[in-house]
């Protein structure tokens, strides 16, 4: 794992600053303390990096889980109680790990998948965009465009003009520019330029340029447009950041209903961020999903043992561990290693980082996830493919994540159907011959209920007087509901004067009186016909 050092520790730097403002901004949306967030972030790190088999994924705290953290802790009587919550809900993570539900993240269509960074890198871009400009009136890492305070995403955007910081806005142009030309041209002039990461070399500039404009009344930049981390004056008020489950209210029903809703939604979000990963991943890694179900349970019930938020896999921190050179989890442990140091060593220096720095990177990342050709290229492959993209970025643009995914999967099952219905059966009509049209209808390798509607159709317009063939020879799986129609059209085509051949691998019979007869005289939810 170390051989990769020179990739992975220049990475780590970069997420461990995408990081930083994400896990306070998470705790701060979520009504937690802001510890909290700091503590999901090192164990995300730490633990989870170390125990799962993802070798480019980093988890954290979620911003998909905020809005869950904020009702519950005011529904279970505060943060302690809630806690609990957090630990029997990492000990269901590991249920689902043992019973093997890891297969879940893999019945996705890729369309949805890629529909899903898509929008993530949309929210990110148009979240930081106020950070950008220096106005911060909404919480970084808050999930919610439509609130019903008084500032959501779209507001902020439009009200930006009238809060523009001049020292942010200026920092954050030279953060961009740094950026820019780090990616663009310096990495590709010398090796130098490769193991001192542009964000790295952004962040000491932004806090450089806090340190010589304090004293400039326009250039100056106040405490709330600067990174928030608490600072200890000594151990014991560093200790005391912790919290602890009051396990008391273990029998509590409704913690009950919060540690199940919590492990579910985590764990779907996670499987979804560990298939989005790993199709980032240049490497093309698998992620043993089941292990990293182990690994995030097991880092939920560390962080909910000691005051941290609930914890997955976070695609924002994992593509910004890709884009920067990731190779392998050691960059993932060093991210938490690094969040660690600095809440107990450097607190008072990473609260001289304007956020604005910190929004120039984001940005990147953003745009990298949601780049313009992106949506081309899904045009190009066809509405079966470009319709549940579309539905999947709006839905959690507009909406939330879950919201997006499950709108976008619930029209990727309604394309399947509708491609089902279409493609039950082949017909093949010949010209007329001794008076009777001679028609050949081939029925598809499975044919289910869903393809009742268009095989009932085919049958109800065929003309009297015709010679049917009914060829099963290629059919592999046949439902009862179809073999109920085939009954029916039986009795209605000797009124109409159809003749029905029918061939099959069980043999060839001219005018079948009864297919369920012919299928072995009982009725099935389905026939295998092998």
């Amino acid at each position: 794992m170390f051989k990769t050092i020179k990739n992975d520790l220049p990475a780590s730097i970069v997420v461990f600053f995408v990081a930083l403002p994400l896990c306070l901004g998470i705790a701060l949306a979520s009504g937690a303390p802001l510890f909290s967030g700091l503590i999901a972030g090192i164990i995300g790190g730490i633990v989870v990096g170390g125990l799962s088999g993802s070798k480019i994924g980093v988890s954290g705290p979620a911003a998909g889980l905020a809005a869950i953290v904020l009702t519950a802790i005011g529904t279970l009587g505060g943060y302690e109680n809630f806690l609990v919550a957090v630990v029997l809900g990492g000990l269901i993570q590991l249920l689902f790990g043992f019973l093997k539900a890891g297969i879940i993240g893999y019945y996705f269509p890729s369309s949805v998948i890629k529909g899903m960074l898509t929008g993530i890198g949309i929210i990110i871009i148009l979240k930081q965009i106020p950070h950008f400009f220096g106005y911060d009136a909404e919480p970084e890492g808050a999930d919610s465009f439509f609130s019903s305070s008084s500032e959501n995403t779209f507001s902020t955007i439009l009200n930006i003009t009238d809060n523009i910081t001049v020292g942010s806005m200026i920092v954050g142009f030279i953060a961009l520019a740094i950026l820019i030309l780090w990616d663009k041209v310096l990495t590709k002039k010398a090796k130098i330029f490769q193991l001192i990461q542009g964000p790295l070399v952004a962040v000491v500039v932004g806090i450089i340029f806090f340190s010589l404009t304090q004293s400039n009344d326009t250039l100056a930049i106040a405490g709330t447009h600067l990174v928030s981390v608490p600072v200890p004056e000594d151990t014991s008020s560093f200790l005391a950041q912790f919290s602890f489950p009051n396990f008391s209210v273990i029998f509590n029903p409704d913690v009950w209903i919060v540690a199940f809703t919590i492990a579910l939604v985590a764990s779907l979000e996670t499987l979804l961020c560990v298939e989005a990963t790993d199709r980032l991943d240049p490497h093309k890694n698998v992620t043993p999903t089941n292990r990293e179900l182990l690994a995030q349970g097991t880092g939920n019930i560390l962080s909910g043992l000691i005051g941290g938020l609930p914890i997955t896999q976070v695609i924002v921190r994992s593509s910004a561990n890709i884009q920067s050179g990731g190779v392998s989890k050691l960059s993932a442990i060093i991210h938490g290693i690094l969040l660690l140091i600095s809440v107990i060593l450097i607190p008072r220096l990473l609260n001289m980082i304007p956020l604005s720095v910190l929004a120039a990177i984001l940005l990147i990342v953003g745009y990298k996830l949601a780049k313009p050709k992106l949506f081309k290229q899904m045009y190009d492959l066809g509405w079966k493919q470009s319709i549940p993209f579309t539905v999947t970025v709006l839905g959690i643009v507009f909406i939330d994540l879950l919201w997006g995914i499950g709108l976008g999967l619930a029209v990727g099952i309604v394309v399947i159907l509708l491609k089902s219905y279409q493609n039950s059966h082949f017909l093949h009509i010949e010209d007329k011959s001794n008076g009777k049209h001679k028609i050949k209808m081939t029925l598809a390798e499975e044919v289910t209920f869903f393809n009742k509607g268009a095989i009932l159709k085919e049958l109800d317009s065929l003309p009297k007087d015709t010679h049917l063939e009914l060829n099963l020879l290629k059919t592999r799986y046949l439902d009862n509901d179809i073999i109920e129609i085939l009954e029916d059209f039986a009795f209605k085509a000797r009124e109409r004067n159809i003749d029905i051949k029918l061939v099959s691998k069980r043999g060839v019979v001219e005018n079948p009186t009864s297919f369920i007869q012919f299928f072995n005289e009982r009725p099935k939810s389905s026939l295998s016909l092998n």
